[in-house]
């Protein structure tokens, strides 16, 4: 390459050594921080669901399509139902990040014990109880001596029916109650050896569907519907229209007062942000249409629930969407607003450090020149020391040093923008040299 091209280049070797170190702090802080933010949500989480053919399950398939969209593979654990699922989420080794659980599971107190957040109230799941025809029962007080099914302990079921038998005066005694899961209480119902069994789940369960339309089974009229609510806070009374079975068999004849607890969703106050985001945004898009029990719009919503709402989903069913994921795909979006406290304080950072680097750039291009500064000064000693006598050999000496020194800078890259300080450089070593023949000659 010939040399004058390594004068009018850019002296990246020199910008290196002193725009690497603020740079590489830089790079570091932006590693922590995102490490520290970890705005990236993991890329699997698991749903604790509920029985076969319940609403639950039904659901879970539907979050686990929707977060395939995102890339997030959604594995469903079925279980006996909310009690469980509560279970597993206070068992960190149970690999459950979020479930559903009915609302009166638990209060506020176990559930800030636990570390558990609320993404929301999802859809009103009312307590269906479905007798033979045959049993003409009217109130719950009615059913002593019968037989009835109200599910596995693991659900929410046994502990809600037992608190409302009790405010009836019937103890568990007065009747026979069984714990078959759902699916083989519906047989035993059919085949006539219980008189009748209890469920609480959306009206979309397949069970719920076929026993509304199933000859010989009737659907219990909980006609002190409004007494429940005032005694049970999480309880919420609803009606199920004439004909919304079947508007064409005007299935069914008469409207039924029911009572409902909301099914939320549940997970570990330490979820991923982004997750939560994710849930609420995939609930409002499985939940926000009408129901047989409510109008569009009414779920998801942040109330009807005990355990305290995550801050993000407040604000979700406050506002609506983050502005940016209105118009930026999420992944991006979210990078964004996970971020974006930590590239201002980042842009803070680099002001100040870009304008110490130019200066640090200038000092160590002109420190390769000013380095030899000191050298020549320690020729003018070395002769300045020694008695007039003997300065002959050591002007000698020197003026070899000299040439060295000479040759030594005439090899230093710059870039032209700082030649003059080079040479200026080689004058004052012409003038170093001069003074010491002046004084070899006196000598």
């Amino acid at each position: 390459m010939p040399k004058i091209l390594r004068f009018t280049q850019f002296n990246l070797r020199d910008f290196v050594v002193t725009a690497g170190p603020p740079l590489l702090l830089v790079l570091l802080l932006c590693w922590f921080a995102y490490r520290l933010v970890d705005p990236t949500p993991p890329k699997q989480v698991t749903i604790s669901t509920g029985q076969e053919n319940s609403a639950y399950e039904q659901f879970g398939k539907r979050y686990a399509t929707e977060l395939a969209k995102y890339g997030i593979r959604a594995t469903l654990r079925p279980s006996l139902g909310s009690q469980e699922n509560l279970q597993r989420l206070g068992d960190p080794s149970s690999g459950i990040d979020i479930a559903f659980v009915q609302s009166g599971s638990t209060d506020m107190q176990q559930a800030e014990e636990r570390g558990l957040i609320s993404l929301g109230s999802l859809f009103t799941e009312p307590v269906w109880l479905f007798l033979r025809e045959s049993k003409k029962v009217t109130r719950l007080g009615q059913l002593k001596g019968l037989k009835i099914n109200v599910g596995p302990e693991g659900t929410g079921v046994p502990a809600l029916f037992g608190k409302l038998l009790s405010e009836n005066g019937i103890e568990p005694k007065d009747l026979t109650l069984s714990a078959l899961e759902n699916t083989p209480a519906t047989v035993e119902l059919l085949e006539g050896r219980i008189d009748g069994l209890v469920f609480s789940s959306s009206p979309e369960a397949p069970l719920i569907q076929m026993l509304l339309q199933t000859p010989g089974i009737r659907l219990f009229d909980f006609a002190q519907s409004e007494a429940y609510t005032r005694r049970f806070p999480f309880l919420t009374h609803v009606v199920l229209p004439r004909g919304i079975v079947d508007l064409g068999r005007d299935l069914p004849a008469r409207d039924y007062h029911l009572i409902a607890p909301t099914a939320t969703l549940v997970a570990r106050e330490d979820l991923h942000p982004a997750l939560v985001d994710l849930f609420v945004q995939s609930a409002a898009q499985i939940h926000g249409g009408a129901g047989w029990f409510h109008r569009q719009g009414d779920f998801p919503t942040a109330d009807y629930t005990e355990i305290p709402v995550a801050r993000d989903a407040v604000k979700f069913y406050k506002d609506g969407p983050p502005l940016l994921q209105r118009y930026m795909p999420f992944w991006l979006a979210n990078f964004f607003e996970r971020m974006w406290v930590v590239i201002v304080a980042l842009g803070a950072l680099i002001l100040p450090l870009s304008r110490i680097v130019p200066p640090l750039y200038v000092w160590k291009v002109r420190s390769r020149i000013y380095r030899w500064y000191g050298k020549l000064r320690a020729v003018e000693q070395a002769i300045e020391d020694v008695p007039r006598e003997k300065r002959a050999g050591i002007c000698q000496d020197q003026l070899e040093r000299l040439n060295e020194i000479e040759d030594r800078v005439n090899q230093i890259t710059i870039p032209l923008s700082f030649a003059e300080e080079l040479y200026r450089l080689r004058s004052h070593i012409d003038l170093v040299r001069k003074r010491v023949l002046h004084l070899m000659r006196a000598a």
